[in-house]
């Protein structure tokens, strides 16, 4: 397929053979992209072809183009993918639906209601950082220790979850959000299919004092109600995406720091920056690198290429848009002064991240907290040897070794 989407001349770029260097630094690629064009038939790396988008005003025109669809009954059969989650949510669904699930479930995430999260984050952070100062040599990996423990922890108190084996469930969670085989997908989809829909069942028995059992019995003015599918679409929206893309904003942006130290020194110096510094971090190497997925329903014209209809899989690249310069003043730097620009983090449009309150006071409590309490936090392996996860969605380190 032709650059201009209109000949058969070109084969699509092949971003899977590029392995570890794309997922070490996809940046570059994109960058490289964008310099020919804002639209490239690409082969993922989780094994199929799509139409990726770059460039800031492009992909956010993406993000918020109603006439591409998030319904994966508008996916093109011959795609080789399937949906990452079970049941329906607000991620796989188009208008009237997508608006009636968001208004059922935006009132749990009010700021009000988020902020009074705030003293708890505080709390788990510590003990989190009590546990890992323990550590033998006061060496770690912070993404064991730290950035996956807690928010894994603020969501599955906030859903209600008594006991979940975190070990089992990040597996699962990260092979559902990678690049693994179709038949590995499928297990892992449904291995938290099945502790969902037991924990809906016991919540439908025992209903406690929080969100899963506030979602069983809300309902609007009307009387409507989430249905058993949206029930378990929402249940595994909110504990996977809930905890997946917090886990790589602390380790992301932990890495940033540590590998600025100008900027490190800046924010130990002046704690009001924290902040500015989380959103120089969504912005800079954001845990999202593409969102999920869009399907072209009709012929769909952008930067001049005419996408066919039928189910084409569409990507918009959040991490490229996020470092254009024609929109961000020298984007390869991270500046945690940086005003605030409009990044692309959490989306844009309908479809914008109803959880971005709880992200970002994950994001400020988990850096103010290891910040005070490392003053001498430092990287125990060099930036170029950190293994990166592989795949188009999730950005982040399968580990990050420090010394404090």
């Amino acid at each position: 397929m032709g650059a201009d989407g209109r000949t058969g001349e070109r084969a699509p770029v092949d971003l899977a053979s590029l392995g570890e260097d794309f997922a070490r630094d996809p940046y570059s690629v994109y960058a490289g992209l964008r310099a020919r064009g804002p639209v490239h038939r690409v082969r993922m790396p989780e094994g199929a072809e799509a139409w990726l988008v770059v460039g800031y005003e492009e992909a956010r025109a993406v993000l918020a183009d109603p006439r591409l669809s998030k319904d994966w009954g508008n996916a093109s059969p011959a795609l080789p993918l399937g949906p990452q989650a079970s049941g329906i949510s607000m991620l796989s669904t188009d208008p009237p639906d997508h608006t009636r699930l968001r208004k059922l479930v935006a009132r749990e995430f009010t700021a009000r209601r988020v902020e009074a999260l705030e003293p708890r984050v505080r709390e788990i952070a510590d003990g989190l950082l009590d546990t890992m100062l323990k550590e033998p040599g006061r060496r770690a990996d912070l993404v064991d220790a730290y950035a996956f423990p807690l928010p894994i922890t603020v969501i599955c108190e906030l859903l209600g979850v008594p006991s979940l084996d975190r070990d089992s469930f990040r597996a699962w969670s990260g092979i559902a959000v990678g690049n693994a085989g179709l038949e590995e997908k499928r297990a892992a989809k449904e291995a938290i299919t099945g502790y969902l829909t037991g924990l809906l069942a016991e919540k439908r028995r025992q209903p406690g004092e929080d969100l899963l059992s506030a979602l069983l019995h809300t309902a609007d003015e009307d009387g409507d109600r989430l249905s058993a599918d949206e029930l378990l679409g929402m249940a595994w929206l909110l504990l996977v995406a809930g905890h997946e893309t917090t886990v790589n904003l602390i380790a992301n942006g932990t890495l940033a720091l540590l590998t600025h130290p100008e900027q490190l020194a800046l924010l130990r110096s002046d704690p009001s920056l924290t902040e500015g510094a989380v959103e120089e971090m969504l912005r800079y190497d954001g845990p999202v690198e593409t969102p999920t997925y869009r399907f072209t329903v009709e012929p769909f014209e952008i930067g001049g290429t005419v996408i066919p209809g039928g189910g084409e899989l569409v990507l918009a690249a959040i991490a490229d848009a996020d470092r254009d310069p024609e929109r961000f003043a020298e984007p390869e730097r991270f500046d945690i002064r940086r005003g605030p620009r409009g990044h692309l983090a959490f989306g844009h449009g309908i479809h914008h991240c109803l959880g971005a309150p709880l992200a970002r006071l994950e994001g400020r409590v988990a850096v103010r907290a290891l910040l005070d309490r490392c003053p001498d936090l430092a990287l125990d392996i060099h930036p170029a040897a950190v293994s990166w996860r592989q795949g188009m969605l999730i950005r982040g380190p399968h580990r990050l070794p420090v010394r404090f």
